[in-house]
């Protein structure tokens, strides 16, 4: 059985570590921490799964960005990892599905990501052909997903780091 909680200042290095574990520590080079720098995630939407033992099984972070030149907020999903000893039990969706549900529940109307189609379609997500990132980010890898109706209509353009 894991527990879904909010991520506290406590999990930060065992969070850490679990993403370079599972992305290598080189994910921080990638074009969408930019947007992330110096920007603080979304607390309250940011959550750690842990097992009976309070073993740390898995973790997803939420970041705000504005999209366009209208600026509609969204959220930036990621990175979302599921330890390699506990991958395979469902705990990617289970996390995913709370995330989600979450993040709609406290009013954010749209959540955008990069990942593959495939694996994230399963969830609601479709490609955004007009939503770009920065460089050199695949634009096929682009998805979205609306939160609350109409969540997405309108929403193009380049993605940018939040402003607050």
């Amino acid at each position: 059985m894991i527990d879904f909680s909010v991520e506290t200042p406590d999990d930060w290095h065992e969070v850490e570590y679990l993403y370079d574990l599972t992305f290598a520590p080189g994910r921080t080079a990638l074009s969408s921490y930019r947007l992330r720098d110096g920007v603080d995630p979304v607390a309250d939407l940011c959550f750690v799964g842990r097992d009976g033992g309070g073993v740390l099984a898995a973790a997803v972070r939420n970041w705000p960005v504005c999209v366009g030149p209208a600026g509609h907020a969204a959220l930036l999903l990621g990175p979302i990892s599921v330890h390699p000893t506990r991958q395979g039990e469902g705990l990617g969706a289970a996390l995913m599905a709370h995330c989600l549900d979450e993040a709609a529940a406290a009013g954010w109307e749209r959540v955008i990501l990069i990942g593959d189609a495939p694996y994230y379609g399963r969830f609601g997500f479709v490609r955004l052909d007009a939503v770009t990132f920065p460089p050199p980010t695949n634009p096929e890898r682009v998805l979205g997903q609306a939160l609350a109706p109409g969540g997405l209509d309108g929403v193009a353009g380049h993605v940018r780091k939040w402003p607050g």
